[in-house]
């Protein structure tokens, strides 16, 4: 059985870190363990573009070459969006919003949906897709999410 981590904007701003920052550093040896261990990890487009957007306003070069580095090492591991997975988050950000779920202001673009979607668009059972992040509360109510801290390699 093969694992496919989904990484979200948390771990994913780690790996951009230069080295020497401990929580980088542990962030980025988990990812390598948990390749080692034969999970797949994915960047889904969202989660590139929250981190790249800030790395760009921070005018923060090296980190925008760490963070293609990475997305682009491993062919597939960078995820577009794709139409499928846009229409599925518009549906998740429907139905949440009709039982009364907020995940962002109803005019914002609402990336915790749209990276829930990417992750189900993969068509993976639930017991072999998980969600790395810093924050499980919205992306839990539509995939299973935890910690990266509290993800086994």
């Amino acid at each position: 059985m093969s694992r496919t981590i989904v990484l979200d904007t948390g771990p994913l701003g780690l790996v951009t870190k230069h080295r020497g920052i401990p929580e980088a550093e542990a962030c980025r040896q988990w990812i390598a363990d948990c390749i080692h261990h034969g999970s797949s990890v994915l960047v889904p487009a969202l989660a590139y573009y929250e981190v790249c957007r800030e790395l760009e306003r921070m005018n923060n070069r090296m980190g925008i070459l760490r963070l293609d580095g990475f997305c682009g090492a491993v062919p597939g591991r960078y995820l577009p969006l794709s139409d499928t997975a846009l229409r599925l988050g518009c549906r998740l950000w429907a139905q949440a919003r009709n039982a009364g779920m907020t995940t962002a202001d109803p005019k914002e673009l609402d990336a915790d949906v749209l990276i829930a979607a990417q992750a189900l668009d993969l068509g993976l059972p639930a017991s072999d897709l998980i969600i790395a992040t810093t924050n499980v509360g919205h992306l839990s109510r539509f995939v299973t999410a935890d910690l990266w801290t509290n993800i086994p390699p």
